[in-house]
């Protein structure tokens, strides 16, 4: 098996200090969860831009000062910023951050209900739009998938020539309104997606850690973080990203997987080589 790729989801775009006072606002704070998550073994950093009240935002301003900030933090870290953004941002709000020279980027690739009146709206010429953007301007797409007609989209729009290979897909799992994060929805996603392709999972709440398991033992990847759960076991809160990190890098090591550099990870999802001069 390849080694484990983590993935730490900082701080999202619905989580606030009053679920937790570990969530991180400023750009501080980002900086000292990215540094500790990296230092406890995520090799890819998924970043949500927030101001310093918590609002969040796909301010290109705030994004680079706080990916600049995190660069200098962690040099080799690949860091992923979201083009998910926050409900009821449309999608030239989204992409600001892709005007960026980024490595790497999330892809939302379909509309999920996320309770009450919320919905998450990725209409199929939203995403054509945004895998077009972010292929012209050189940006590894993660294909974030909630469910398996996600998956669909994603195999109907690379035969059409819209997303290229390689295709690296996120399944998100246990949004309310979603697919569930039981095991045999793990298992219909990874079946789903073509061989060659690599996938990591993010279960959300309850589902972080079974899910995490699920990945480790079957060759995938893992995301963690406090945008996902909060909670390091049942009613305990999670003292940071590194914490929820730490905890899957001791679940890997009982199923003896190495854990990826962030080197490792760029090979393990064939992308182009790390140039300090053309990324923040």
């Amino acid at each position: 098996m390849d080694k484990l790729i983590i993935t730490a989801a900082l701080t999202g775009a619905e989580v606030t200090k009053e679920h937790t006072p570990y969530i991180p606002y400023t750009i501080a704070e980002m900086v000292r969860e990215a540094r500790e998550a990296s230092e406890a073994g995520a090799s890819i950093l998924h970043v949500h831009a927030r101001f310093d009240d918590g609002t969040p935002t796909q301010d290109k301003t705030r994004y680079e000062e706080t990916i600049r900030a995190i660069r200098q933090a962690c040099p080799d870290v690949i860091i992923q910023p979201s083009t998910g953004g926050a409900v009821g941002m449309n999608r030239e709000e989204r992409m600001r951050v892709t005007e960026l020279p980024l490595e790497m980027a999330t892809l939302d690739c379909g509309t999920v209900n996320f309770g009450g009146d919320d919905i998450f709206i990725n209409t199929v010429n939203d995403i054509i739009y945004f895998a077009k953007t972010m292929h012209q301007r050189g940006i590894y797409p993660e294909l974030e998938c909630f469910e398996k007609g996600h998956i669909d989209t994603v195999l109907t729009l690379h035969k059409k020539g819209i997303i290229h290979p390689p295709m690296h897909f996120s399944f998100v799992l246990g949004v309310v309104g979603a697919m569930k994060g039981e095991a045999r929805d793990f298992h219909f996603m990874r079946e789903s997606i073509p061989d060659g392709a690599t996938y990591s999972v993010a279960g959300i709440g309850r589902y972080e850690f079974p899910l995490a398991k699920l990945a480790i033992e079957h060759g995938g990847h893992v995301r963690v973080g406090l945008e996902d759960n909060i909670y390091r076991e049942k009613g305990v809160l999670a003292k940071g990203n590194a914490d929820l990190v730490a905890h899957v890098v001791t679940m890997a090591e009982a199923f003896g997987r190495e854990i990826a550099t962030p080197n490792d990870a760029r090979r393990i999802l064939r992308m182009k080589e790390f140039d300090h001069e053309r990324i923040l």
